[in-house]
């Protein structure tokens, strides 16, 4: 079976989030995390969607959503660090893994709208 980079780390980083939440709860923060859960966990899922999209415009589409969320995803995490709900180190460790998916993501689309306009 055939590896697919972005799905996997997409993946990793949706666990990532669940247990940063998990840690945030402890720590009594509860409406921030939240949006962070869901926006984290959001890119694999839409990547898994794109996997099985109907067309390319399809494809494009859900993965424009799942980079979305990734930016999205960045933000949250920026505010947790800025507002000392997560820690510099917490913040170092999972800030490149949502720079990564960005970067992952939009070379996917912008490759996936090129080809589509051949």
């Amino acid at each position: 079976m055939k590896e697919n980079v972005v799905k996997d780390k997409s993946y990793r980083f949706a666990i990532r989030i669940v247990n940063l939440y998990k840690v945030l709860g402890e720590r009594h923060e509860y409406v921030l995390s939240k949006q962070l859960l869901r926006s984290g966990t959001a890119v694999g899922a839409m990547i898994k969607e794109g996997l099985q999209a109907q067309s390319k415009a399809d494809f494009i589409h859900k993965l424009s959503i799942a980079l979305k969320e990734a930016c999205e995803s960045e933000y949250w995490i920026m505010l947790l660090k800025d507002t000392t709900y997560i820690k510099e180190t917490e913040y170092e460790s999972i800030l490149p893994d949502c720079q990564e998916l960005i970067k992952l993501l939009t070379c996917i689309i912008k490759t996936a709208k090129n080809t589509r306009d051949r």
